[in-house]
């Protein structure tokens, strides 16, 4: 396995992004993830990314038991975040520090990212002096590398990386369809980056997945490639930038993990024609009435929704009724809606608390009006 380019510790340029792990009975499936850091470890991989609000708090508890525990701290990295919902002062960040190097089962994290940040929040990060508590860390021993994640315009990046020098890599999200997109710009993100001389992280690579399931017109186009899955065109896509050290793929099966490791073992950059067949899947997609919705589900955690909506399933449902118009897609947004008090799209009270943290800045509660429209029958 080659060594990183800008990072010689860590193997590859693959990342296993733990926001979506491989759930049974509503719990993390101990057996099946390890299975999956097995093979991901044997494959020659290393490096590990989480966050204390990843799949409700369990994602960190199943680093512990199925990676910390099983393996000897020099086989793998691992990476976790200073989220913005626990924290409210500076005097929290250290002891919730704590708390995730203990419930991840590690002495220190391999990197360590101030999460998400936009244009408002990053106040919030500057007040409780966040930025400097965390370099005091990494002096201290307890992070090797200091980061951040990304979700808003180009001109916030670069004021924050103006004002942080000290920050060794930037996270963003990255892949075909956002590429050019006017609410994502991608590009102009990843530019700021190579402007101010820093390697790149790419999350949602396949978009939340929805570069795996396409429409049948796109679909076909990666089809008659005759080459490798959806997936890897995705992930391949992201890799082939020559700023990006590591794309993370957040994976909740062992055949996703297989796939990705097929990909990514003997790396081979997206060639002239898949980048004209990835050019031609985009411009089918703009021709979509797509919700560009990536399932991070930020907008449930923590009971942000007063009215239990269970909001990116909701959105899942509407972008396959508006590809595929089946009468599946009704039936799963009832499948959706059942049992254990979940609300309706037509319930929600537009409070705004979704919109507050949606990393992609969607128009939530208008949206949600329109996910009712198409599925109940009774609502306005």
């Amino acid at each position: 396995m080659q060594k990183n380019g800008y990072f010689p510790e860590i193997n590859g340029n693959f990342g296993f992004g733990c926001m979506r792990l491989p759930m049974k009975n509503g719990e993390v499936d101990h057996e099946q993830f390890c299975k999956m850091a097995d093979d991901f470890i044997a494959a020659g991989f290393n490096y590990f990314d989480t966050a204390h609000g990843y799949i409700g708090g369990k994602s960190e508890l199943a680093i512990r038991e199925c990676v910390s525990k099983r393996y000897d701290r020099s086989r793998f990295l691992l990476a976790n975040k200073l989220s913005d919902p626990y924290f409210q002062k500076e005097e929290d960040v250290v002891p919730f520090f704590k708390k995730q190097l203990e419930l991840c089962g590690v002495e220190y994290f391999d990197f360590y990212l101030m999460h998400a940040q936009d244009r408002n929040n990053y106040k919030k990060y500057k007040r409780c002096r966040a930025y400097e508590t965390a370099a005091a860390l990494k002096e201290q021993g307890f992070i090797r590398h200091l980061a951040l994640s990304f979700h808003d315009k180009p001109e916030v990046l670069d004021m924050i990386l103006t004002e942080h020098p000290e920050i060794e890599a930037v996270q963003i999200q990255f892949n075909y369809v956002d590429y050019e997109d006017p609410a994502v710009e991608a590009r102009e993100v990843y530019e700021v980056c190579i402007k101010h001389g820093k390697p790149v992280i790419v999350m949602e690579p396949v978009k939340g997945g929805s570069l795996v399931n396409l429409p049948e017109e796109a679909d076909k186009v990666l089809k008659d490639l005759h080459g490798g899955s959806n997936a890897s065109y995705a992930v391949r896509f992201a890799a082939s930038f020559p700023s990006m050290f590591m794309v993370l793929s957040g994976m909740s099966s062992t055949e996703q993990m297989n796939d990705n490791i097929s990909a990514m073992k003997d790396f081979e950059p997206l060639s002239e024609k898949e980048f004209e067949a990835v050019a031609k899947v985009c411009a089918i997609f703009k021709k979509l009435d797509i919700i560009p919705c990536t399932s991070c589900r930020y907008c449930i955690e923590e009971n942000i929704c007063p009215q239990n909506i269970i909001i990116p399933d909701l959105f899942s449902a509407m972008n396959a009724y508006g590809a595929f118009h089946n009468w599946n897609t009704k039936f799963y947004y009832n499948a959706v809606i059942t049992g254990d008090g979940k609300g309706k799209a037509s319930e929600c009270i537009e409070c705004g608390g979704c919109e507050s943290v949606c990393p992609q800045h969607l128009p939530i509660r208008e949206l949600l009006q329109n996910v009712a429209k198409t599925f109940e029958k009774n609502a306005r």
